[in-house]
């Protein structure tokens, strides 16, 4: 697997399925290392793993539930002492959490907030002590922190703001390293979590311009730009693939 990422370094949180395994795949193929860290799918995993070494490539998966700091810290270190250095987060795990504001409780309140942001920050914050001049970060957001036409999305739509306001703020600090962030803010992608025929499918696709979701493919191929070379004046900023959903 030779690429624009040979000789990089990957951990993608929460790559053991849908989106996050679709990212492991093509950063792999572009000739990074990958590590991928896993909750509650360890057969998933480690199919995953299997497959980016059956094309050549190297991957490495890693029990880490996003809202567990020490078991974060552990992944990041595990990736950087097995591969040798760490040179791109991408910042994939999350959950997600639609119900009526009556209904919600402070559990879905505080688990949403631990794995979608608390577990994003731990995940940078040692990364980041890990890599040198040229590192990349990239949080997978949602175009639901700035549009949110479904009823029940509030927390959820609460915790990918914080991701946009973290990334902003974070540049400013990671800048004078050399090492860039961004927020990649998806619109309706077919995943476990939201598929493409599932309940509210057809009014989704109604608000797109392309009248359709996007594959988790689309956005891998996103992110690997991000990753790479041509990506390197890109920082603090959103950026939007959702088929014209805000358009």
């Amino acid at each position: 697997m030779a690429g624009s990422l040979t000789g990089k370094v990957a951990l993608v949180t929460g790559g053991s399925r849908s989106l996050g395994a679709a990212i492991v795949r093509r950063l792999a193929a572009d000739g990074a290392a990958v590590a991928l860290t896993y909750n509650a799918s360890p057969d998933k995993a480690d199919a995953v793993v299997h497959g980016v070494e059956a094309a050549g490539g190297k991957a490495l998966a890693l029990r880490a539930d996003a809202a567990d700091a020490v078991a974060v810290k552990a992944a990041v270190a595990k990736t950087a002492q097995t591969f040798g250095r760490l040179d791109i987060l991408v910042n994939n795990a999350g959950v997600i959490v639609v119900k009526p504001v009556d209904d919600l409780s402070l559990e879905d309140f505080d688990r949403i907030v631990a794995v979608n942001v608390r577990g994003l920050f731990v995940a940078t914050q040692e990364a980041v002590r890990h890599m040198r001049e040229g590192g990349r970060v990239i949080n997978i957001g949602s175009i639901n922190s700035d549009y949110v036409p479904f009823a029940g999305g509030a927390l959820y739509a609460m915790t990918k703001a914080a991701v946009a306001g973290l990334t902003k703020g974070l540049a400013r600090d990671l800048g004078p390293r050399g090492i860039t962030i961004t927020n990649v803010q998806p619109g309706p992608i077919d995943t476990d979590m939201n598929p493409d025929s599932g309940q509210f499918a057809e009014q989704t696709r109604g608000y797109t311009a392309l009248k359709r979701y996007a594959q988790a493919d689309e956005i891998a191929d996103f992110v690997a730009y991000l990753a790479g070379p041509g990506a390197s004046y890109i920082t603090g900023t959103g950026l939007v693939i959702d088929g014209g959903y805000g358009a």
